[in-house]
């Protein structure tokens, strides 16, 4: 037992399954401090023992209710529908189970059954991690943690498509039933905005003015609110796809919900066939682009995912030359993000790398005798191999 203050506050310190506890009692109070650590070495007891507590003795489906329940106003809207889809996987192996019946034995079951399902070992990290969430807020997950693995899963970002894909992407959205997929196909690559991004945004978020176009909800905090330069590229597109919404209101989505079917068009030879939009709800985001998308690519023979659009543009950029910090800015990475990224992506951007640490040296580097230096040794090195 180990009380000591930093500061004002009192802190305790001890070990307990081998593992180093410390934390603050946010107390200036010794006699409160005292009791903190007392209280907290008994409950890791309770948990490392599972011994049953009122507040754990309930199911594992009605335990993530009440737990997702309470991190909604903490969560953003894409996050929300992420834990729940974990759920809808989750539930039917341990919603009828108690939280305090549930072992490392379980969780590994569970995972070598959603691998035989042929999930990614990435989504089914993501599941695990709401098993974690779920029991560490009943402190339950103290006891299973050591034996818990999570599955070795790839860091791969994707791969960035050539010109040549691209130009046969483009004209295969082009040809879509959706008619709004080569627009957001093309927005994705000249803005780098994520999916969701894309399918949320409103008019009012467009400055053609500035050409700029500010982010709304996304997937990061940092995402969030930032504001992307619209190259010519996008600018011309968005002029166009606007064109075609001529009582468009700022609070009017981009893309909008459509319904789609087939119309008969006679000519003086025969009749055709060719699709038609029935209605436009501006008010209502689309659905989702999945089944054109899909289309478009087999159509296109191109194997990518939507998010590659992304990686493309942002691995353009770096072959371009662009700082990295630039980069960061209109990709919308928080800092912890960049620092990853940048592992990831640090390949790419040597070109940029040579330019800069040459320009270290350039405006000395004529008069500061270094390359004589280096011509007299390789010189005086020729003369005694003769």
């Amino acid at each position: 037992m180990s009380l000591y203050r930093r500061g004002d506050v009192w802190w305790y310190k001890f070990r307990f399954a081998g593992q180093l506890i410390r934390e603050s009692t946010k107390s200036d109070s010794r006699t409160v401090a005292r009791a903190a650590e007392h209280a907290r070495r008994r409950e890791l007891e309770q948990g490392f023992n599972r011994i049953e507590r009122q507040r754990a003795a309930k199911l594992f489906s009605v335990a993530a209710d009440d737990w997702l329940e309470a991190k909604k106003a903490h969560l953003a809207p894409r996050s929300v529908a992420i834990e729940h889809a974990n759920l809808k996987h989750l539930n039917p192996f341990f919603g009828k189970m108690l939280l305090c019946d549930i072992r490392a034995d379980n969780i590994s079951r569970y995972q070598a059954a959603r691998l035989q399902g042929k999930a990614a070992p990435k989504t089914v990290n993501l599941e695990i991690g709401t098993i974690r969430a779920v029991m560490r807020k009943n402190r339950l997950w103290f006891a299973i943690q050591p034996d818990v693995r999570m599955l070795r899963a790839s860091d791969d970002a994707g791969r960035a498509i050539s010109r040549e894909e691209e130009s046969a992407l483009l004209t295969a959205c082009q040809s879509s039933r959706s008619r709004s997929l080569h627009t957001a196909v093309l927005l994705a690559l000249n803005t780098c905005m994520r999916y969701s991004e894309l399918r949320l945004l409103k008019w009012e978020q467009v400055n053609f003015a500035a050409r700029t176009v500010t982010v709304g909800i996304s997937k990061t905090e940092a995402g969030a609110g930032r504001v992307i330069p619209l190259n010519a590229r996008a600018l011309s597109i968005l002029t166009f796809w606007a064109g075609l919404f001529t009582n468009r209101e700022p609070n009017h989505y981009v893309f909008p919900s459509e319904k789609y079917g087939l119309a008969q068009r006679k000519d003086q030879e025969k009749g055709s066939t060719q699709t038609c939009v029935h209605s436009t709800d501006l008010t209502k985001p689309i659905g989702r682009w999945k089944e054109a998308w899909e289309a478009a690519k087999l159509r296109a023979d191109v194997q990518c995912r939507f998010h590659d659009l992304r990686h493309t543009g942002c691995t353009r950029m770096l072959e371009a030359g662009v700082p990295f910090s630039v980069v960061a800015t209109i990709m919308g990475w928080s800092a912890s993000t960049t620092v990853r990224m940048s592992k990831r992506y640090g390949h790419i951007g040597q070109s940029a790398q040579r330019l800069a640490v040459d320009a270290l040296c350039e405006p000395v580097f004529q008069g500061d005798g270094a390359q004589n230096r280096a011509q007299s040794g390789n010189v005086s090195a020729g003369v005694r191999a003769n």
